[in-house]
C-alpha cells in the first residue's frame, strides 16, 4: 500500500475533489490557493512530482495540470473521501417525488431509479427487495384463436409475466384445463425457484396423465416462469452514460447499450446486496465495456420483506463524495416507503 503524508494526502484529496467537480486537469497555482494550508507553488508541484511516481496522478497531453489515474481514485474512495452532506432540497426532492400513491412495488422502484439519475445526472439501477423469494400465486390459459393461447403468470408481488404461443400439434385447449388447475393446485405458493426446480422433476410426470407429449407446454411455461423469476433491474438516466463517454467508437456504444438491456449480465456486474455501500472503479468492474466507468452499489433493507440494491454508474472521475452521500440518504427513504407500502398493501 502506498503511504503518503499528510499533505500529500491533502494534495490528492484536493485534486480528486477539484478535478470531478471541474473536469479540467489541477495545478499547482489553483491548489495554492484552495489548500487550508500555506504552501508555496513550488512546494505543491514536488508533492504532485511524488504523487505522479507514486501512480496515483497522471499528467494529460493537453495541459501541464494533473488528473487523478484510477489508482488515485482507488485511495481517496478508500482513505480520504468525506461524503458531502446531504442538502435540504435534494431530501426534500426525493420524498416528493417518492410521496406518490403508488399501487405496485416496481413502480416504486422504477421512479426510484429516475430519482437517482436525476439527483446525479449519472446512469441509475434499482432492484426490488428479495426478488427470488416471489412466489407463483397464480397461472392462466386465455385462448387468443386460431390455435394460439396467451399463458399469463402472476406472483404475490404483483409481478405478471404473459406469452402468446401456438397450442402443440396433437394437443387442445381443453386439454391443456386439466394442466392449469394442476398447476395452481400443485405450484401456486411456492417460490419461483422451487417451481423450475419441480418442472425438472415430478411436474412433467403429472402432466403426462393429461397431455401425451407434454414437453412443448411445459417449456412455454418454464419460459414464463424463468422470465418472472429473473432479477428486474430498472434504468434511470440511460441516455447519461454518452454525456461521459470518450469513446465514440459505434461499436463500443453498441455494446455499452447491449448491456444496459440483458438483466443477466447487469446482475454479474452489479452482484449480491452486501451490508457495506461498494465502489468499483474501472477493471475493477467484471466487464470490460465499464473499463472507463465507475458504480457505486448500496443495498437498502425492508426489514422481514428483505433487501433490494440501488447503483450509480458514472464516470471514473464521478463526484464520489456527494454521490455516496446521496445514495446513503436516498436508501434510506426508499426503504421508508416501501415499509409504508407493505403496511398499507402488502398484508
Amino acid at each position: 500500500m502506498v503511504t503518503l503524508t499528510e499533505r500529500q494526502m491533502m494534495i490528492l484529496r484536493a485534486i480528486v475533489r477539484d478535478y470531478t467537480n471541474s473536469g479540467v486537469p489541477v495545478g499547482s497555482k489553483a491548489l495554492a490557493q484552495q489548500l487550508p494550508i500555506h504552501v508555496s507553488s513550488a512546494t505543491i508541484r514536488n508533492e504532485m512530482a511524488t504523487l505522479e511516481s507514486s501512480g496515483l496522478i497522471k499528467k494529460t497531453h493537453s495541459s501541464s495540470g494533473r488528473v487523478p489515474s484510477i489508482k488515485g481514485y482507488r485511495f481517496y474512495v478508500d482513505h480520504l473521501i468525506q461524503p458531502d452532506p446531504v442538502r435540504q432540497n435534494d431530501i426534500n426532492l426525493i420524498q416528493s417525488s417518492l410521496g406518490s400513491d403508488f399501487h405496485k412495488i416496481d413502480d416504486i422502484i422504477s421512479q426510484s431509479a429516475n430519482i437517482l439519475s436525476n439527483l446525479t445526472s449519472y446512469t441509475a439501477f434499482t432492484l426490488p427487495p428479495e426478488l427470488q423469494e416471489s412466489r407463483l400465486s397464480g397461472f392462466r390459459l386465455v385462448p387468443l384463436g386460431k390455435r394460439q393461447v396467451m399463458a399469463i403468470l402472476v406472483t404475490d408481488d404483483g409481478n405478471v409475466q404473459n406469452r402468446a404461443f401456438d397450442v402443440p400439434e396433437g394437443i387442445t385447449a381443453d386439454q391443456l384445463e386439466p394442466v392449469v388447475r394442476l398447476i395452481n393446485d400443485q405450484l401456486v405458493g411456492h417460490t419461483l425457484p422451487d417451481v423450475l426446480a419441480r418442472l425438472n422433476t415430478d411436474i412433467p410426470v403429472e402432466v403426462s396423465h393429461y397431455v401425451t407429449s407434454p414437453e412443448g407446454f411445459l417449456a412455454i411455461f418454464g419460459d414464463v416462469l424463468r422470465k418472472a423469476a429473473q432479477e428486474r433491474f430498472y434504468i434511470g438516466g440511460r441516455l447519461n452514460v454518452l454525456n461521459y463517454s470518450d469513446d465514440q467508437d459505434v461499436d463500443s456504444l453498441k455494446s455499452l447499450y447491449q448491456l444496459l438491456d440483458t438483466n443477466d449480465d447487469l446482475a454479474d456486474i452489479i452482484g449480491k446486496p452486501s451490508n457495506q455501500m461498494q465502489v468499483r472503479i474501472g477493471n475493477e468492474i467484471t466487464n470490460d465495456v465499464l473499463k472507463n466507468y465507475s458504480l457505486i452499489t448500496a443495498t437498502y433493507d425492508v426489514d422481514q420483506h428483505g433487501q433490494g440494491m440501488i447503483a450509480i454508474l458514472g464516470p471514473t472521475r464521478m463526484q464520489y463524495s456527494r454521490v455516496i452521500g446521496l445514495v446513503d440518504a436516498f436508501r434510506e427513504e426508499l426503504a421508508k416507503k416501501l415499509l409504508d407500502y407493505y403496511q398499507h398493501y402488502g398484508e
